[in-house]
């Protein structure tokens, strides 16, 4: 039997499964409180049915390309999972925890909002999460703002600031792994290239955060929550001491030397691993459970457990499975040319590189605003923009960068999204009420534009490489 003549995909074709998949999350996230997992599969089939049906795709096309989709992902598959083991041991050696503690101690009444901000960086960098940052000791933090009289939407501001810092700059970030994964970029070289648009906007934030704060200098600093945090973890494990800066200390080091990504990351989980062992004498067993299952805190207080009780190998099966689904739904929407046919769309109206990348990062913003899910606005553009960059010859930093910016920082300032409606759930302050005040947030891709616009550290492939 011979095959169907293949159809060209229109935009019409290409807005159908994109449509259905921002029904399908609306419903199941919003109404029903569920993950976006089983959506994702929903628009997989959706974009199957109009390749199949009005395209003349075979299956076995189809089921290749979401293959070849999720082949192109495995490092940062791999990475994330090696991430939760690394995670899990660097909880139970007292790494992470020690982070935390000495973080907390550089408070003070005059800079209060800049030291939020710089705290909350910290330990999202430790962490790797801004979700766990901002739902504990940001909790803490809003606290003690409040009982300064600062206003919570100004306090709930610099947290998310801080951690969503921390977040896009940590390697332990399941979206920094994300991004260069779609990009075609490697981990690393993602990050060192964020510094220049996220250092600067850190900067600028810290400064309007202290002329905030010094209006509020004058008040007395309430430490009872922050002591409570401190003197549990001090309890909770043998030693906090400085030292046990050496495993993030030497995993940074890794990274200037341009060590690749999944041997440095297995040796920071081997200096867990050790470090538990040494300084807290925890037992081989008990190490390995933290590696495969993530550590657990059974401290009493609240804050701390929420805080330590994460990591492990299993707890990154979530953001594993639900790549893979992402990943189905990009290799379909690839291969059929659906997303070539949303990218021409929107590049009708981009001239030179500053176009390409301000089309990115409005589709970014577009994605979180109508799919509300942070994941989606990295996976849908880093597909539907990567072949537009690489013709231009503009290196895959260049657009994973782009969906950082502008993707993972504006997922916090949609009520809808699902990073908005976590924030308003764990801080009690609506999304348009810290608006103003999430500085990063809204500062990042202002600054990552600029610098696009006076053409700072263009990054650019050879014409080689280009053409191959």
């Amino acid at each position: 039997m011979s095959k169907r003549e293949k159809k060209q995909a229109t935009l019409v074709d290409a807005l159908i499964p994109i449509v259905c998949l921002a029904l399908f999350l609306g419903i199941s996230i919003f109404k029903y409180g569920a993950s976006p997992h089983v959506p994702l599969i929903g628009g997989a089939i959706v974009a199957g049915l109009v390749a199949v049906y009005r395209l003349g795709f075979e299956w076995s096309e189809l089921e290749e390309s979401m293959f070849s989709s999720i082949k192109m992902a495995m490092q940062a598959i791999l990475i994330i999972m090696i991430i939760g083991v690394l995670i899990g041991t660097w909880i139970i050696s007292g790494v992470v925890p020690s982070m935390i503690y000495w973080g907390l101690k550089i408070l003070s009444p005059g800079i209060f909002l800049a030291a939020t901000t710089i705290i909350c960086g910290i330990v999202s960098l430790a962490t790797g999460s801004s979700w766990s940052t901002m739902g504990t000791v940001g909790v803490a933090l809003l606290g003690i703002g409040q009982g300064l009289q600062i206003p919570a939407p100004i306090v709930a501001g610099a947290i998310i600031s801080g951690a969503y810092f921390g977040d896009k700059l940590s390697p332990l970030s399941d979206t920094t792994n994300l991004a260069p994964a779609m990009a075609g970029a490697t981990l690393f070289e993602h990050i060192n290239y964020m510094l220049y648009s996220t250092i600067p906007s850190l900067l600028i934030c810290l400064v309007l955060y202290s002329i905030i704060g010094m209006r509020y200098g004058g008040q007395e600093l309430d430490m009872s929550n922050i002591n409570l945090i401190r003197d549990t973890l001090a309890s909770s494990f043998n030693t906090l001491s400085p030292i046990l800066f050496i495993p993030p200390i030497v995993v940074i080091g890794l990274v200037i030397f341009k060590v690749p990504a999944i041997p440095g990351l297995i040796f920071g989980a081997i200096l867990g691993f050790v470090f538990a062992i040494v300084f807290q004498g925890a037992s081989v067993g008990d190490i390995i459970s933290a590696a495969h299952t993530g550590f657990v805190s059974n401290t009493g207080v609240a804050e701390v457990d929420e805080l330590l009780s994460k990591g492990g190998l299993m707890n990154m099966m979530s953001t594993v499975s639900l790549t893979i689904s992402a990943l189905a739904l990009g290799g379909i929407l690839e291969k059929t040319g659906m997303l070539e046919a949303l990218a021409s769309a929107l590049l009708k109206f981009a001239k030179g590189t500053f176009g390409v990348v301000f089309s990115t990062m409005v589709t970014c913003v577009m994605t979180n605003t109508v799919a509300g899910e942070q994941y989606l606005s990295i996976v849908i553009p880093g597909r539907m923009f990567k072949d537009e960059y690489a013709k231009r010859g503009l290196h895959p930093k260049m657009l994973s960068r782009a969906l950082e910016d502008s993707g993972t920082m504006s997922s916090a300032l949609v009520p809808w999204n699902t990073c908005g409606a976590y924030i308003y759930g764990t801080l009690g302050v609506s999304t348009f009420a810290y608006l103003p005040y999430a500085f990063l947030n809204l500062i990042n891709p202002i600054v990552s534009l600029f610098l696009i616009a006076i053409k700072f550290k263009i990054a650019t492939i050879p014409k080689k490489e280009v053409n191959k």
